[in-house]
């Protein structure tokens, strides 16, 4: 229940000094009840996505130094998002697809509170390629996505529309997985999606801040959070139509997200703007063995899965 504003107390205060004197008269106005707000989303503890990122790591360390697709270490990381998501309270299942002759999975959670059908649909690659662990790329959006879903748990919200969270596979095989699961929806199914927000490498070592601009009312979400806090966002060609929200975006599905940089390189301006360094990747260790827990920014991390976390919160709401 939201807290009585300040002037709600002050005009209940005095009506009752009104009453309490001596031939006062009677009050017969009542004072308008403040409107409700909806709640701030949580903070999301770094410490807490750094744990899923080590977690991640020793996965890989344990099945070949990868986490990809068709790979032990990929079975593995949906085994432990979805045991911390069953915990939880989410209604989860695993959506099955082939790719290069492969079985794989997506990973699906839904948060059972709800007051409508409608869906916002919050989501990452789980997957990394084959030449290492994959813990910026994906590692980091997937661990964002998962402790924003269990901060919706742990905060027991209500929202307006059906949370639902999603781990893709074989992301890194050409959107594989994502594909899959847009082309098996039924057109109401479809129809019930109100926004796709994408989590995609969010912590790069030579962080950019990147906000997707398909949809002006999505990206103003994400934008206005970091102006807030004094962070400029800019839009980048480098993740459009080539992360998991494209195929979403293909069949009319306003989306978001936020995106740190990848293989291109941070220009002098955006040095000047962000920090770090010019001329060098955003992720010097893209899609190389190299991509571990050495190879995150904290402060991205801890931004973008905030960020996502409101964004949650507001378009939820």
């Amino acid at each position: 229940m939201p807290r009585p504003s300040r002037a709600v107390l002050a005009a209940l205060s005095a009506a009752l000094v009104l009453t309490a004197l001596p031939g006062a008269a009677t009050a017969t106005a009542t004072a308008p009840a403040a409107p409700p707000t909806a709640a701030a989303a949580p903070d999301i503890a770094l410490d807490r996505l750094l744990a899923q990122l080590a977690d991640f790591e020793a996965i890989a360390d344990a099945n070949g130094g990868n986490r990809a697709h068709g790979r032990p270490g990929y079975a593995a990381s949906v085994d432990h998002i979805q045991e911390q998501l069953d915990a939880a309270g989410f209604t989860t299942e695993r959506q099955e697809f082939t790719a290069g002759g492969t079985t794989g999975h997506n990973l699906i959670a839904e948060w059972p509170q709800a007051a409508t059908d409608d869906v916002l649909l919050t989501g990452a690659h789980l997957d990394s390629v084959g030449s290492g662990p994959g813990i910026n790329d994906n590692g980091s959006g997937s661990a964002a996505v998962l402790e924003v879903a269990l901060a919706v748990a742990e905060s027991g919200l209500a929202p307006e529309r059906r949370l639902r969270f999603a781990w893709w596979g074989a992301e890194e095989l050409g959107l594989v997985g994502s594909r899959h699961y847009v082309d098996s929806l039924a057109p109401d199914e479809l129809a019930s999606l109100t926004g796709y927000l994408n989590a995609d490498m969010v912590a790069s070592p030579n962080a950019g801040y990147f906000v997707y601009d398909e949809n002006p009312e999505i990206q103003a979400v994400f934008a206005d959070w970091f102006a807030q806090r004094g962070v400029t966002t800019q839009a980048s060609s480098e993740v459009r139509g080539r992360s998991d929200h494209a195929p979403f975006d293909a069949v009319g599905v306003p989306v978001g997200g936020v995106f740190t940089g990848a293989g291109q390189a941070k220009t002098a301006a955006q040095a000047e703007l962000w920090g770090g360094d010019a001329g060098v990747s955003f992720d010097p260790c893209y899609h190389r063995a190299c991509d571990d827990l050495a190879n995150v920014d904290e402060t991205a991390l801890d931004r973008n899965a905030d960020a996502l976390a409101h964004a949650v919160w507001e378009l939820g709401s």
